[in-house]
């Protein structure tokens, strides 16, 4: 008799191979039609206020697509998105979901050069440094859950780079490393979520049905993928940008080995038949974030090519044939959501974008 957990991962498997794309997943145009399929559905399918921290992951990847097929539908869905908001962040400034949406904002000024889109993310960057808020009063530290350091990270080092202000980098510095010396465990090389999953109120370390410690996949795709979004704006020659390639180093190595056979990864990284089913988001960032590494000379494409090559494949499983981005976790802060092939979110379709990108880039190469 079949346990449980052994059931549904037999029942995923049979789902994947039920729908194994054809072998043009590597096809550039291909890629691109596939880009604009999961755009356009989630554009037609809104959730959220467009400046939530789940839009902010969405419109990344828009953008991504953009520059992956330069069409003017999806150019005019990110015009559109500022036009309605005015170009403002969120209304909390010192929480790093809030300003998330601004890494679109910026990158839409890197177009058309209009300050306009600046001036407002300008404003509350500043708040941020000289003026700490409800967040490290309540936490202690400003990022103190690492989702921030995809939200937060980006914003900065964009608007450092625009604008040619270093404090904004230094700023960056300082509320990183306290993520950083909070929740990186150096031993496992992966992020806990937050302090609460490092000790309970009972002084107990949370852990999985197996024993192991609780990494969630997607907390540390978002770290990830933050990485390298903010390593691709830090200056070559800027003095803490080795600490940032180290970390982001030994995170690819440990998620690769953590990557299951099928090519994704288990929304609980070290305890993956607990949550057999492969999951959209993180595994989404992960394969954006490990191409990107590949592209850009950080990770060696010999060990890593069979990495983002299955994971790709194994991603667009998840897509279905109208664009939908399925097997996305749900809002959380743990592995413990169930989702299957309808589970959607809009950050999955953003990491899948992104994911794409990077993978046209690495065939271009």
């Amino acid at each position: 008799m079949f346990q449980p957990c052994k059931m549904k991962k037999i029942l995923f498997f049979l789902f994947l191979s039920l729908n194994l794309p054809a072998q043009n997943v590597f096809k550039a145009s291909e890629i691109k039609t596939r880009l604009e399929k999961a755009a356009k559905w989630q554009l037609e399918n809104p959730k959220h206020e467009p400046t939530d921290w789940t839009n902010g992951a969405f419109y990344a990847g828009v953008f991504a697509a953009w520059e992956a097929t330069q069409k003017q539908w999806i150019m005019d869905s990110l015009m559109n998105l500022g036009n309605k908001t005015s170009w403002h962040p969120g209304k909390r400034y010192d929480h790093a979901d809030d300003i998330t949406i601004s890494q679109t904002y910026i990158d839409l000024f890197r177009q058309n050069k209009n300050e306009n889109l600046l001036k407002p993310t300008w404003d509350t960057l500043i708040k941020v440094q000289f003026w700490p808020g409800k967040e490290k009063a309540n936490h202690g530290i400003t990022w103190w859950w690492c989702d921030a350091l995809f939200m937060g990270p980006p914003v900065f080092a964009k608007m450092a780079k625009e604008t040619g202000d270093i404090s904004l980098l230094k700023t960056n510095d300082i509320l990183f490393r306290e993520c950083y010396d909070l929740l990186y465990n150096k031993e496992e090389k992966l992020f806990a979520r937050d302090a609460s999953y490092l000790k309970d109120l009972q002084g107990n370390q949370k852990l999985e049905a197996n024993g192991q410690k609780i990494f969630w996949s997607r907390g540390n795709g978002w770290v990830i993928g933050g990485l390298a979004r903010l390593l691709n704006e830090l200056p070559a020659d800027y003095p803490t940008r080795s600490f940032y390639e180290n970390l982001y180093k030994e995170m690819a190595y440990r998620l690769k080995s953590l990557q299951q056979s099928d090519g994704l990864w288990r929304s609980s990284l070290l305890d993956p038949d607990a949550y057999p089913g492969g999951e959209a988001s993180g595994s989404g960032f992960d394969i954006y974030a490990i191409t990107w590494g590949v592209n850009n000379g950080l990770l060696p494409e010999k060990e890593f090519k069979n990495t983002l090559k299955n994971g790709w494949k194994a991603l667009n499983t998840l897509v279905q044939e109208n664009g939908k981005v399925g097997w996305v976790q749900p809002i959380g802060a743990d592995p413990r959501r169930n989702f299957d092939k309808e589970s959607w979110e809009v950050y999955g379709t953003g990491a899948y974008l992104l994911a794409g990108s990077e993978i046209l880039k690495y065939l271009k190469k």
